[in-house]
């Protein structure tokens, strides 16, 4: 069975639906799609199994792509990617961890399905443009175009790269020790002054409605959120989407995922995740490949 070329690229697949898409769930569903046609496909006529099982895959995300794009029109507050829980080795790879980040993943968000498709092909898993053509079905000179303009786009709004994990594991720790002990000070020395903290509770958790901006505002905000919780608040550092994050638990429970974005020293960006069906596959980790 471990010949079968689906069970060798699996998770290629997977993180390739990921990237599409930003939801875990509806990745996995993607991928199990890809099986069902995979299982009807005559192996002898695929010359390259792995570029035929990305075409699949693509196609089936960007089919996935329209419809989450109504759904989200009704989602209430803001959205934002699924959390995924990673391993370290994640981030030896800089150009997949920043790829997967939740900070890119929301600028992905901006583009259309066809340039999010050919951009990451294109970029992330190096795809030929005459297969990018095949699996989005225009014409390679047309991929070469949206590839310019989606890569123009993502330039425009990319977070820069952060490379020292140890520096952001470093403030991460800082942060949430300053959050648990509601320590105001604390907060405003490790957020960037223009700080944007955005928090996705879906209507289902308590969240803000709109992204909170400044360091004042934003440490406000935590230190008056973490006081009038009820219950017991606990956390732990981990490796969420290619890079140290948080797990906040409420009275033993998962409440939050909290993804963030290190520069010079200070977060820039916080994504706090609390809707609780984009929390139900925290709890194992993901296994990414490129």
């Amino acid at each position: 069975m471990s010949d079968d070329p689906f069970v060798r690229h699996r998770s290629l697949l997977f993180t390739v639906a990921y990237e599409m898409l930003g939801s875990a769930a509806d990745a996995e569903d993607v991928v199990q799609e890809t099986w069902l046609r995979w299982a009807d496909v005559d192996r002898e006529q695929v010359r390259d199994a792995r570029a035929y099982l990305v075409r699949i895959v693509t196609r089936q995300s960007l089919n996935r792509l329209r419809t989450l794009a109504r759904r989200r029109e009704d989602y209430v507050g803001e959205w934002l990617p699924e959390p995924l829980l990673t391993s370290p080795d994640v981030a030896e790879d800089v150009e997949l961890a920043e790829s997967v980040s939740m900070a890119m993943l929301t600028v992905l968000e901006t583009l259309g399905p066809t340039e999010r498709a050919v951009f990451v092909l294109r970029e992330v898993f190096d795809v030929p443009f005459d297969e990018i053509a095949e699996a989005v079905g225009k014409s390679p000179a047309a991929v070469r175009q949206v590839a310019h303009r989606a890569r123009g786009h993502v330039a425009a709004r990319r977070p820069r790269v952060q490379v020292d994990r140890t520096e952001q594991e470093r403030v991460v720790e800082r942060f949430l020790a300053s959050v648990l002990t509601g320590d105001l000070q604390g907060l405003l020395d490790v957020l960037a002054p223009d700080v944007i903290a955005v928090a996705d509770g879906g209507g289902l958790a308590r969240a803000a409605r709109k992204p909170v901006v400044g360091a004042e505002r934003v440490a406000a905000f935590l230190v008056g959120g973490v006081r009038k919780t009820p219950g017991v608040l606990t956390a732990a550092t981990v490796w969420l989407n290619g890079a140290p994050g948080l797990l906040l638990e409420l009275d033993g429970e998962l409440a939050t995922a909290v993804a963030v974005t290190v520069d010079g020293g200070r977060i820039t960006h916080l994504f706090a995740v609390a809707n609780p069906h984009k929390l139900e596959r925290v709890a194992a980790e993901a296994v990414l490949a490129r």
